[in-house]
């Protein structure tokens, strides 16, 4: 069960890294990207993507939670772990670190579609005011 979660979000780190460098850089794929996320963000994508954001965010709080009850176990044992404590602790740990990493990722790629966006529009703008102004001049 564990290891089919952990490839589960390990391939979705991996995706939002991957879009993170293609938005961070002006190849051709950008522009690809800008319109998939573009798209994504019409109709009911933003809810639906907030309904998934909400509940990773639920799980990463459950998770974090289990972690601190195991940790609060031990250390009311006499601060001695059994075998299987340790595992539950390090399976909860890394499964809490990639949900928050992959919460951030998502902020990360929504952000940097914001400013990719707005970046294209006052560079059009910037287009026809100076078109414009060269042709007053002229």
């Amino acid at each position: 069960m564990f290891v089919e979660m952990f490839q589960l979000l390990f391939t979705i780190v991996s995706i939002e890294a991957v879009l993170i460098l293609t938005l961070g850089f002006g190849t051709p794929a950008r522009r690809v990207v800008v319109k998939l996320l573009d798209i994504s963000k019409q109709g009911r994508g933003p809810l639906v993507a907030k309904t998934v954001a909400a509940t990773m965010l639920v799980l990463f709080g459950s998770v974090m939670y289990s972690t601190i009850q195991i940790n609060t176990r031990v250390s009311e044992s006499g601060g001695v772990a059994n075998s299987t404590d340790q595992v539950m602790f390090a399976n909860r740990l890394l499964e809490a670190f990639l949900m928050g990493t992959i919460l951030f990722l998502a902020m990360v790629i929504d952000r940097m579609h914001y400013y990719t966006r707005e970046l294209q529009i006052t560079r059009r703008n910037l287009e026809i005011a100076v078109k414009t102004k060269s042709k007053t001049v002229a």
